[in-house]
């Protein structure tokens, strides 16, 4: 079973068919939406502030969800997908959004809708992405905007994860 404890008297809650990994880590502070996955070895920390994530989001695995005490909340929306070992650290994602392999995103930033965090990027503190976007390198920068295939993409591989997660529901109800 995944790990699900309550921290400093707040009780994670998720909607209607999520799925998490038997050792995904959801602690604190954290509302999840409908539809949405916590894949092996992720941790959703809301220890020291809120996080919260919309629907049919995706945490992969090893991705860290965390958020900074007394300051930064972390807020994750609808179609997301945090990509293996990515670091999501009390920032907003906005809705249709990629943040690629072993990206990470700091305190403060904000990942507009529609938009691409390239895999290995580092999004500085403060980093506003506009929408539409796709941000690369150390510190990431604009790279072009995010065409229609890659767009068409974003919502594909979170729809992707919804699939993947009922080949192991199917699984655990033999």
């Amino acid at each position: 079973m995944p790990y699900i404890k309550t921290v400093r008297g707040f009780n994670p809650a998720f909607g209607e068919n999520c799925w998490l990994a038997e050792n995904a880590t959801v602690v604190g502070d954290v509302v999840m939406g409908s539809h949405c996955t916590v894949w092996f070895n992720a941790v959703v920390r809301g220890d020291v502030n809120s996080i919260r994530i919309g629907n049919y989001s995706n945490i992969q695995d090893g991705a860290v969800i965390h958020c900074t005490y007394q300051r930064f909340a972390t807020t994750i929306g609808s179609y997301v997908s945090v990509a293996h070992n990515a670091i999501v650290h009390g920032c907003t994602i906005e809705d249709h959004v990629l943040i690629g392999m072993g990206a990470i995103v700091m305190d403060g930033a904000v990942i507009g809708t529609g938009s691409i965090v390239a895999a290995g990027a580092i999004v500085t503190q403060g980093t506003k992405v506009p929408p539409g976007t796709i941000y690369a390198g150390n510190p990431a920068k604009y790279l072009k905007d995010v065409s229609t295939e890659l767009n068409a993409a974003i919502d594909r591989t979170a729809n992707n994860y919804i699939t993947y997660s009922g080949w192991f529901r199917e699984e655990e109800g033999k």
